[in-house]
C-alpha cells in the first residue's frame, strides 16, 4: 500500500512538473511583433482606404506611397490624424510623405517577421475553423484559410505575458454578427492576426486585434474592429468602426 501511494505521489508530481513547463512555453515564448511606427496607427494601407459612410475611426490612418486622393475617409469621421503623401487629400490631411515611407516599411517588416516564426503552439487547430472554441495563448499557425462561423473567446490566464499571434496562409473570414469574447486579461494589442490573403469582417461582426494583411482588408456594414488593420494594398469600410488600442 506503502509502495501504491509513492508511486501515486511520484506520477501527480511528474504530471505537475509538465503542466508547469507547458503553461509558461504558450506565454513567454512569443516575441513582441516589432510593429514600430506602424503601431501609431489605426489604419494603414499602400493602395488607398475607402469608406461608406458614415464610418468612426478613432486612431491615425495613413496611406502610401499612394497619391492622398486615394484617402476617402472623410475628416467627420476621425477622432485623430490622417496622414498622406501629397495635397490630394482632404483639407485636414497631414502632408507627411517620409513619416509615412517610414512606418509602410515598418509594416511590412513587421509582416515578414510574424511569418517566420517556427514552431507553433496549435498547428491548424479545428481545420481552421473557430467558432466555438475558446484560444488560450500561443502562437497559431495555419496552412489554409481561417474561418469564424460562430463567436469564439480569446482568453488569457491574468498574465502580462500572455501573447496571441495567428499565421494565416489562406483568407480570414468572420461571419455576419459573430463576434469575438476577450477575457480573463486578453486585450487586442496582444492579439496579432498575420494574414497572407484577403481579410473579411463582415456585417455586424466584431473582431479585436492588429491585423498584418498581405492584401485587401474589408469590413463590412455595421463591424466593428478593436485593433489595427495594416494593409499592404488596400483597407474597406462600410459604416464601420475601428478604435485603435491604447498603447
Amino acid at each position: 500500500m506503502f509502495a501504491l501511494l509513492v508511486f501515486t505521489f511520484v506520477v501527480l508530481a511528474i504530471i505537475a512538473a509538465a503542466a508547469a513547463d507547458v503553461s509558461p512555453t504558450l506565454r513567454t515564448t512569443l516575441p513582441n511583433v516589432p510593429l514600430q511606427t506602424a503601431g501609431k496607427f489605426a489604419i494603414l494601407s499602400g493602395t488607398g482606404i475607402t469608406d461608406v459612410s458614415p464610418s468612426v475611426i478613432v486612431g491615425d490612418i495613413g496611406t502610401s506611397p499612394i497619391t492622398g486622393a486615394a484617402l476617402l475617409v472623410p475628416c467627420t469621421e476621425l477622432v485623430g490624424k490622417m496622414f498622406v503623401v501629397d495635397a490630394g487629400g482632404f483639407a485636414c490631411s497631414t502632408i507627411n510623405p517620409s513619416y509615412l515611407t517610414t512606418a509602410i516599411a515598418d509594416m511590412v517588416y513587421a509582416y515578414n517577421q510574424v511569418a517566420l516564426l517556427k514552431n507553433p503552439n496549435f498547428l491548424d487547430l479545428a481545420a481552421g475553423h473557430l467558432g466555438g472554441l475558446t484560444l488560450a495563448p500561443g502562437l497559431y499557425s495555419f496552412s489554409g484559410s481561417v474561418d469564424a462561423l460562430a463567436d469564439f473567446t480569446i482568453q488569457g490566464t491574468d498574465s502580462s505575458l500572455d501573447k496571441w499571434i495567428f499565421q494565416v496562409a489562406g483568407t480570414l473570414n468572420v461571419a455576419s454578427g459573430v463576434r469575438v469574447t476577450m477575457s480573463r486579461g486578453a486585450t487586442a494589442r496582444k492579439v496579432t492576426w498575420q494574414v497572407a490573403e484577403a481579410v473579411t469582417f463582415d456585417t455586424t461582426s466584431h473582431m479585436e486585434g492588429v491585423v498584418l494583411g498581405k492584401t485587401l482588408i474589408a469590413i463590412n456594414t455595421g463591424a466593428s474592429v478593436t485593433g489595427r488593420l495594416l494593409a499592404q494594398t488596400a483597407v474597406t469600410l462600410q459604416m464601420a468602426t475601428v478604435v485603435a488600442p491604447q498603447l
